[in-house]
């Protein structure tokens, strides 16, 4: 099979824009690999105080410790940085990744007995087009482009795709918008 996966174009997530509309979720679960599942999700961040949401993507890392962690060998990541969910048959359900992941991304969908999460629309970005969650968010808090076209449209930010855990350093493949300047996102 051929790939028309385009190797510019990269995943920015601006927490800033996010509305909450959750058109985001709905685009992802229409998406037949998915089984009617987002694998997107928008959350409150504080919901007693404030109406801010944030989504919550995965943010297919560099050295995955999901995939590091897995027994089975269920998990990938291939040649385009894409982290894939967890292969059907090799899955036995332990939900290590889901313990694993410093994001809290993957989950485990108990009537399936599997790990599901985002595979950045594979079927699709593969295939030269953009993830479903981009396509639709009417604030571009997630947005699939260059690097340069992020550039014009947020002169102001700078995307990011360093975390510090504590001691451990998470590298990405998808980038989170920063004030400028910004080089990390310490999570303590």
């Amino acid at each position: 099979m051929t790939s028309y996966y385009k190797t510019e174009m990269e995943f920015f997530v601006d927490m800033q824009r996010c509305i909450g509309c959750k058109a985001c979720e709905a685009a992802c679960a229409e998406c037949e690999t998915n089984g009617q599942q987002s694998m997107i999700h928008v959350n409150y961040v504080e919901r007693a105080v404030t109406i801010q949401t944030t989504v919550q993507v995965c943010m297919h890392c560099d050295d995955p410790v999901c995939a590091n962690v897995c027994p089975a060998d269920a998990i990938s990541k291939d040649e385009f940085g894409v982290v894939h969910t967890a292969n059907t048959a090799r899955c036995i359900g332990c939900s290590n990744c889901v313990m694993a992941c410093p994001f809290g991304v993957p989950f485990k969908e108990e009537s399936y007995d599997m790990m599901m999460k985002c595979n950045m629309c594979y079927d699709r970005t593969s295939a030269g087009k953009k993830p479903m969650c981009a396509t639709v968010c009417p604030s571009q808090a997630l947005y699939y482009g260059t690097r340069e076209e992020m550039r014009r449209m947020r002169p102001n930010s700078v995307p990011v795709n360093t975390f510090q855990f504590g001691k451990l350093e998470v590298k990405t493949k998808v980038n989170i918008m920063m004030p400028k300047g910004a080089t990390m996102l310490k999570v303590d």
